[in-house]
């Protein structure tokens, strides 16, 4: 380990992959959450609606905030990979900032427009969460195959968007678990159950396509010693699908127990999925194409923007617990004063 700690060409793009490996799901577990409650308040009407937004109401924005700090740190970590998946991704891109951007308006105004424009942006708040999940899900497919070009790969990369969301619906249902009570959450209960079983097919799906995609990869996963210690993901990950079912199973309670269990078992069973998609490519920050060595700025530039992390990363973890601290407890109703 002392050498690889001795070359800050080595040790500095390796901190800055985990940095931005770690922002990544940090961001999929957090905004998928509140993604997953857009989609889902298609399905609710009135008082309810208004609850399930406010659950996400003090949180959504902040969530966003990892979003940020990943694309910010692939720019300026790995400049060339940028350009790359940039450019490979240029459409979906821009369509998923379209569905930000919907969602963010859709937010404010659903509660302030005039009574007869409110159904509009009800519409237009999960159809923008929506639209935001299912770009987010094709990217990751293109992302798994190597931005293949092909039918096949618009093929894999359509169902990822499917069942990238269906994750999320997940993630937002345990989340409503959690913040809602009374028939709300009973309901709720019910879309996470469903919704279990999407996660479930849609990490299925990408851990017996990644594989396939170069002998690398499959010799990563299933040569030699690796076959046994690997095991152990997702060993795990069905322990976690097994503890959200339970869980879920054992709700409502009338005194509410347990109804964190469902959304930290989700949130373990996606960190399950992202460590074994972290595992497969690395040290490929472009599969295939370019390692994180490779895409990485110079040495020098690299120490100046760790200090920088190193202050704005404890930052925003503390605003972010301080925000889920204060604003814990039951969702109430929506208001804007």
């Amino acid at each position: 380990m002392a050498p690889i700690f001795a070359d800050p060409a080595t040790w500095l793009p390796i901190a800055f992959g985990a940095l931005l490996g770690l922002s990544i799901l940090i961001y999929v577990v957090l905004d998928g959450y509140d993604l997953g409650v857009g989609i889902l308040s298609a399905r609710a009407t009135g008082d309810d609606r208004d609850k399930m937004v406010a659950s996400i109401g003090p949180f959504w924005d902040a969530n966003e905030t990892w979003l940020v700090l990943a694309v910010g740190i692939l720019l300026v970590a790995f400049p060339s990979a940028h350009g790359a998946i940039l450019t490979a991704l240029y459409l979906p891109v821009a369509l998923m900032l379209v569905g930000l951007i919907l969602r963010g308006v859709s937010f404010e105004l659903r509660a302030k427009a005039p009574e007869a424009q409110r159904p509009a942006w009800n519409q237009a708040f999960w159809i923008g969460s929506a639209l935001t999940a299912l770009t987010q899900g094709w990217m990751l497919g293109q992302y798994i195959l190597g931005f293949p070009g092909t039918w096949a790969g618009a093929a894999f990369a359509a169902l990822t968007a499917v069942l990238l969301a269906a994750g999320y619906v997940f993630l937002g249902a345990c989340w409503l678990v959690f913040k809602t009570e009374g028939a709300l959450q009973a309901r709720a209960v019910r879309w996470a159950k469903r919704g279990l079983w999407g996660a479930a097919a849609g990490m299925a799906a990408i851990s017996l396509a990644t594989p396939l995609v170069s002998p690398r990869l499959w010799d990563k996963w299933f040569e030699g010693p690796h076959l046994l210690a690997l095991s152990v993901l997702p060993a795990l990950a069905g322990l976690f699908w097994w503890g959200a079912w339970r869980a879920l199973d054992r709700l409502p309670h009338p005194q509410d127990k347990g109804a964190l269990a469902p959304f930290l078992f989700a949130a373990g069973l996606t960190a399950c999925g992202f460590i074994g998609m972290a595992y497969s490519f690395y040290p490929y920050v472009v599969p295939e194409k370019l390692t994180i060595f490779d895409a990485a700025a110079a040495p020098e530039s690299l120490a100046i923007i760790l200090v920088g992390a190193c202050i704005v990363v404890p930052i925003i973890l503390a605003y972010s617990a301080l925000s889920y601290w204060i604003f814990r407890g039951k969702a109430q109703g929506l208001r804007y004063y």
